[in-house]
């Protein structure tokens, strides 16, 4: 029980060290939200009213000390730039950016652990080869050049899909899934790479080890030695890479929603920021924040699941 005490507790600081950081770079960086709504005209009383009525005359503390108190009762307070509360803001764009961030995680893994696979059951050979062409490919293209190689192919030569338009998936699962597709497997691509190669390395090692030879001595099959034995001992670390690099996705959908234009968090962020929302980008770095730690934290238990000899410990 102390093990999850702990790391719960290593969640709530590192979420908290985030907002603060956050908080005090937003005060510190030049800009004022007040002359940004009322524009340069303004005189110097209208924005002190302006500041006063928004609050960030306030002393810093304080203004942080209310924010967090209301952040602990989900209210994020009002966006300076929208004028609507920052959690139906949030409400209303989330959805398509962690559907776009978990339709290519899965598309990762999906695709990855088999490649991974292949690629050191042939090591040395043409598919071994040719699987580490294309990772490298892989890595050197960025996410948002895949994206519009993408549209251009598939949305404008062969106009298989619309790469203009969002479905909700309130209104239908199928055309929300193929409006996401396209700048999911954009945003997967570096990602297959990474965990190809990871993936290959950790097999290859562990089928040096002693115990892949008990098993061959044993006269188990090499694809019962490989799925029943070595696979899972070589998963625990592709894990934490996979578990690292969904913060890496979640980031890249924010560029990747620009190309396609989605409506997620990539547009509403950039808006925020230019006009110095601070309580509404205090907001979504919250919520950013509480998802990558929460998915680390996810793998550390995954540990106790996956390898005996941690539980033990």
């Amino acid at each position: 029980m102390n093990y999850y005490v702990r790391r719960l507790l290593t969640l709530l600081l590192t979420v908290f060290f985030v907002v603060t950081l956050t908080f005090a770079a937003f005060r510190i960086i030049p800009g004022n939200p007040a002359l940004t709504i009322l524009g340069t005209e303004a005189s110097d009383e209208q924005i002190a009213l302006l500041e006063a009525k928004l609050g960030i005359d306030r002393p810093l503390p304080e203004q942080f000390a209310d924010w967090l108190k209301g952040a602990l009762a989900l209210d994020f307070g009002q966006s300076l730039r929208f004028s609507e509360p920052v959690l139906k803001l949030i409400q209303d764009r989330f959805p398509v950016t962690i559907s776009l961030s978990l339709l290519a995680l899965a598309i990762t893994v999906a695709a990855a652990v088999p490649l991974g696979i292949a690629a050191a059951r042939s090591k040395g050979k043409v598919a071994d080869m040719i699987i580490s062409i294309g990772t490298q490919l892989g890595l050197a293209i960025p996410s948002f050049w895949m994206g519009i190689a993408l549209i251009l192919v598939f949305g404008l030569a062969l106009r298989w899909f619309s790469v203009s338009t969002y479905v909700p998936w309130s209104e239908s699962p199928y055309l929300a899934l193929k409006s996401l597709l396209l700048p999911a497997i954009a945003l997967a691509v570096p990602q297959i790479a990474i965990v190809v190669r990871y993936l290959r390395t950790t097999l290859l090692e562990q089928l040096n080890l002693d115990y892949v030879r008990t098993a061959r001595s044993k006269g188990l099959k090499e694809r019962s030695v490989l799925f029943q034995h070595v696979l899972r001992n070589a998963l625990l670390p592709v894990i934490t890479v996979v578990g690292i690099n969904f913060g890496e996705l979640l980031a890249g959908s924010l560029v990747v929603e620009q190309v396609f234009t989605l409506p997620g968090f990539g547009s509403l962020l950039i808006t925020a920021i230019g006009n110095r929302d601070y309580p509404l980008v205090q907001g979504m770095v919250l919520l950013i924040a509480f998802i990558v730690v929460t998915v680390n934290f996810i793998v550390d238990l995954s540990y106790r699941v996956l390898d005996p000899k941690i539980r033990m410990k």
